[in-house]
């Protein structure tokens, strides 16, 4: 494993992370299979943005014992109330949570303070009592640097200008920064003609890595794969399929970037992932795939199932709903284990009511309400 120097903070981070989020799906054994053997791999950095107890639980069990092996994202402002995530600035709530993250962790304290998915919030994240807030957990040491999570790059690119932050995390991957102003790929990404710092990316996300970079504000990543979408062809939106290698290639050759946190649902994937530091110089090559590209019609409005689409005012779980109802649709009929999957969810699209909140929430600009719809009618479920 290689290791990098993660910004300002000064710590050496493993350049495959380790991003909890889909241990919510498991159990507290499945859970601790998946860490140890990260830990194995040479994995030191972990995030755990979730807010739902039992996840917390699972981790606190696995990091029991190793503890200082690990650097941990633990996120300020993602809380749980009424049986669901909800980020919120509530000072009252935030000290609530957070110390609820570090009892179930295990923990006195958590290496990288995130101030949680700030996405438009930025004074409110910055100020006033939250951020009072963020400040005394640094000076007691209960956090030992102030990082930022954000999708957002003008929010990115304030976090590295402003000095507040040391570093951030930021969702990288080439669906995520390349937008073509014409439609001829084999043009825009030919492979002689491809370089490595600016060519084909979006100027504003290219900025964030310059301005990184230049202020010693490090990134760690989520979103490597796209929610899992260039790992498929079908869903991919480049109308090819990349290797979770080429995906965490391409993080890694971002300016500033330190930790590539990709999500693992089994340690198999985990290997998958550490795979790159071993693979040939070929097997990381992506730039010859998108020169090839047939197309590329990924940005706004495709979900990730990050979740933070959340609170929904009847508990649908929105982001399973979208991943089975994708699933769903790729094929001429509904497989049965997606429909049975679908079927185990506690609240179904049908029961959507359409009040666009969490429209209003979500980092990718998803009509959801419409998605609700859709999926409703795939399904046609009868319960």
């Amino acid at each position: 494993m290689n290791y990098r120097r993660l910004g300002k903070t000064g710590l050496m981070v493993s350049e495959i992370g380790f991003g909890a989020e889909w241990m919510e799906r498991h159990t507290a054994e499945e859970c601790k299979s998946v860490l140890i053997r990260a830990e194995e791999l040479g994995i030191n950095i972990l995030d755990c943005w979730m807010s739902k107890p039992e996840v917390r639980d699972s981790l606190g069990q696995a990091l029991a014992g190793q503890r200082e092996r690990w650097y941990i994202q633990g996120h300020i402002g993602s809380t749980w109330q009424d049986g669901q995530y909800t980020r919120t600035r509530d000072v009252d709530k935030c000290k609530t949570a957070f110390e609820d993250l570090l009892a179930r962790l295990g923990t006195d304290y958590i290496d990288l303070g995130m101030v949680h998915y700030v996405d438009r919030d930025w004074d409110d994240a910055t100020s006033g009592p939250f951020w009072d807030y963020v400040q005394e957990l640094k000076a007691a040491g209960t956090i030992r640097h102030i990082g930022m999570s954000t999708h957002n790059p003008d929010m990115a690119k304030r976090a590295a200008e402003s000095g507040l932050f040391e570093m951030i995390l930021f969702s990288v991957n080439p669906a995520f920064d390349m937008h073509p102003p014409c439609d001829d790929l084999d043009t825009y990404f030919a492979v002689e003609d491809y370089r490595e710092d600016l060519n084909g990316i979006d100027q504003a996300r290219a900025e964030v890595y310059r301005l990184c970079e230049q202020n010693d504000v490090g990134i760690t990543v989520m979103k490597p794969y796209a929610g899992g979408r260039l790992l498929d062809e079908k869903r991919s939106p480049f109308g090819v399929a990349l290797t979770p290698v080429q995906c965490i290639h391409y993080c890694l050759t971002r300016p500033a970037v330190a930790s590539v946190l990709a999500g693992y649902d089994t340690p198999e994937h985990a290997e998958q992932a550490v795979a790159y530091e071993t693979v040939s110089d070929q097997e990381k090559d992506y730039a010859s795939v998108l020169a090839h590209a047939p197309k590329h019609t990924f940005g706004q409005g495709e979900c990730t199932y990050c979740g933070h689409c959340k609170p929904c005012p009847v508990n649908i779980d929105i982001a399973m709903v979208n991943k089975f109802y994708d699933l769903a649709s790729m094929q001429p009929d509904v497989p049965v284990s997606v429909r049975a999957h679908y079927e185990t969810l506690e609240h179904h699209a049908d029961e959507c009511i359409g009040c666009k909140a969490c429209e209003g929430r979500c980092p990718f600009g998803v009509k959801i309400a419409a998605r609700m719809a859709q999926a409703a009618e795939l399904f046609r479920a009868e319960r």
